[in-house]
């Protein structure tokens, strides 16, 4: 503090003499030569040695260095221009020159400038949406935007968005130089065609060479019920004997609904009409069923109406035909209609009586049976 105030004091009683400017890229190695000061201020180096020249950068770290025999500024460490001044432009030391004998001081200042040593960078690797295929076109979604440490022409200067299929970038310049970026939905989303869509977004400098960094955008598409069941076959054809017995397997109607989730859920149901007391089809696999009795006898053909659902309320429709094929559960019955009559015992062979009558009637489904069984 008391060479501080010193100082002060000793300047308070002298007068400065000239100032001179540098301009030097960020990154120089140690001992890279910055100027000659003795020349660029007017000073011979014999006054450098006799007034003990020397420089003051008060409470900054001591980036240069005075080589008071050769009269020149050097690099005395490594500067970075993000570190030393972020994104302040311009970036510069000051820093003053001190000679004894008489007091005299010199102000100084270097300029940092930037190079492009810094890509745009993204604090993410990465960025997730979930996206209904219902999203109307023209729907924004914010991105996260790229850090590039450097400034100017070497800082950040564009994006760019692949594949634009169904997105188009659009990048909104603010008036503190920052720019807004987001993507705009310009084709509508299909989960049934593409689930899982990825993009890259790649942020650009206007560097040279030219510096990027990216990030990976992915997108689920979220399934909306637009899509209707369809039953496999518009028609079914199956049989049953009449004598199957209750739970008889009958067919299988098969639906499919490729949308996803409960869109995607298919229900079977029959009719309520005559026939859904004989036959049940299960709701969640449409496994078709017997639950009643069938008579050939009474109906040969039922046409059952089956109607597949999804949970949204998209329907279709199809047809089972079921043929009831005939058993033998049923013997031959024989009725016998005659009317007596008398014949004479010496009635010679021929004669033919019409007053006789005798008939038999055979009722029967099974014509063969019936005669094997007569015979």
């Amino acid at each position: 503090m008391g060479l501080q105030v010193l100082f002060i004091w000793l300047l308070s009683l002298s007068v400065a003499h000239g100032q001179v400017s540098y301009s030097i890229p960020e990154e120089m190695t140690k001992g890279a030569l910055i100027g000659n000061i003795a020349q660029d201020l007017g000073l011979g180096l014999e006054r450098l040695k006799s007034g003990k020249a020397r420089i003051y950068t008060g409470n900054t770290d001591e980036y240069l260095e005075l080589k008071r025999e050769r009269g020149v500024l050097l690099i005395n460490d490594r500067i970075d221009r993000e570190s030393l001044c972020g994104q302040t432009m311009p970036c510069a030391l000051h820093f003053q020159m001190i000679l004894e004998n008489p007091m005299e001081f010199y102000t100084v200042t270097v300029e940092i400038t930037d190079i492009n040593d810094n890509p745009p960078t993204f604090e993410k690797s990465e960025m997730k949406y979930e996206i209904s295929e219902f999203t109307p076109t023209g729907a924004r979604f914010v991105l996260e935007k790229a850090i590039d440490n450097d400034v100017g022409v070497n800082g950040l200067n564009s994006y760019a968005l692949k594949p634009s299929d169904n997105f188009v970038l659009k990048t909104i310049s603010r008036v503190d130089g920052t720019k807004h970026v987001e993507m705009v939905l310009q084709k509508p989303l299909d989960r049934e065609k593409h689930e899982h869509i990825s993009l890259t977004l790649t942020a650009l400098d206007g560097g040279e060479p030219q510096l990027s960094g990216t990030m990976q955008i992915l997108i689920t598409v979220l399934d909306a019920n637009d899509n209707t069941p369809v039953c496999s076959k518009p028609e079914y054809k199956a049989s049953v004997a009449e004598n199957a017995p209750v739970g008889t397997l009958v067919t299988t109607v098969r639906a499919t609904d490729i949308d996803k989730g409960n869109n995607g859920i298919v229900t079977y149901m029959i009719s309520k009409s005559g026939a859904a007391g004989l036959f049940n089809i299960d709701a969640n696999n449409g496994v078709l069923t017997l639950i009643g009795h069938v008579d050939y006898e009474k109906r040969r053909l039922y046409e059952l109406d089956v109607q597949v659902s999804d949970q949204g309320g998209l329907s279709d429709a199809c047809k089972v035909i079921v043929d009831v094929t005939d058993t033998n559960d049923n013997p031959p019955s024989i009725n016998i209609m005659s009317n007596s009559n008398a014949v004479s015992e010496n009635m010679k062979p021929g004669t033919f009586r019409s007053q006789a009558l005798s008939r038999v009637h055979i009722n029967s489904h099974h014509f063969s049976d019936q005669i094997a069984h007569i015979c």
